[in-house]
């Protein structure tokens, strides 16, 4: 596999340190106000979901084995850190999707010096919602089928204690596809070609999605995970992708 973890990995720590640009200040305020309001909501549930399973879990289980409690905590409490991680980005991911094009076209730019043909401005970003749901709609039909096997896979006994890994891996490739995807969506590039990038640099894709997959299970941190994951996917674009694609191109 081409790439490198490590590195991919690196490019959401430097997207993060961008953000602090003055330039960029302004394209962080939308996203992130969306992160907190949409995170209240989701940690509520959460919280709330976590509680009922647990409780109607241990109704079953004889009270000589209630010590099974305290070994079960901390795997849900992975399991639905995880989950209700993912759903909080994804329910901001859609929301937001309009403003992380125009973050990732601004990034591009300071990056490369180069003026990028995309959103231009915070008005044009409003006017592009209903667009970017639909896109982020559509893309929704590639993750559904995958979420729907681990969670399949997650109920099945014996294989179930493998269930954090599997969320795990599934964040990390569709969190790397869904950020890779602002700056090739910028490019009026498919996201089949979103797929085809990130799977020619395989390793680098699950290190960048991996680490964007901890950090929306870290309360406080996935309020700032989207912007900084949108900087170090454009990172990875201009750096790696790009080049691949261009070369796949020429080809």
């Amino acid at each position: 596999m081409r790439g490198n973890a490590l590195k991919g990995a690196g490019y959401l720590v430097r997207g993060a340190s961008l953000l602090t640009r003055p330039t960029l200040r302004l394209f962080v305020v939308v996203p992130l106000t969306v992160n907190i309001v949409i995170f209240s909501a989701v940690i509520w549930w959460g919280v709330s979901w976590l509680s009922g399973w647990l409780d109607a879990i241990m109704a079953g289980v004889p009270a000589w084995l209630g010590f099974l409690e305290w070994l079960l905590w901390p795997l849900v409490g992975l399991l639905v850190t995880l989950t209700t991680g993912y759903l909080f980005t994804a329910v901001a991911i859609v929301i937001a999707s309009p403003f992380n094009n125009l973050l990732a076209e601004k990034v591009e730019e300071m990056l490369t010096g180069r003026e990028v043909a995309g959103l231009e401005g915070l008005g044009a970003a409003f006017a592009g919602v209903p667009r970017g749901i639909i896109r982020e709609l559509a893309k929704l039909l590639y993750f559904v089928p995958m979420a729907l096997l681990v969670l399949l896979l997650t109920v099945i006994p014996g294989l179930n204690a493998l269930s954090p890994v599997l969320w795990f891996a599934f964040g990390a490739w569709m969190f790397s596809l869904e950020f890779l995807d602002y700056p090739m969506d910028n490019h009026k590039l498919s996201f089949a070609a979103v797929r085809k990038a990130c799977a020619e640099r395989r390793l680098s894709s699950l290190g960048f999605g991996g680490l964007v997959a901890l950090g929306t299970g870290i309360p406080l941190v996935n309020f700032v995970v989207m912007p900084a994951a949108v900087a170090g996917a454009t990172l990875f674009w201009v750096e790696e992708a790009a080049g691949t694609h261009a070369a796949a191109e020429g080809g």
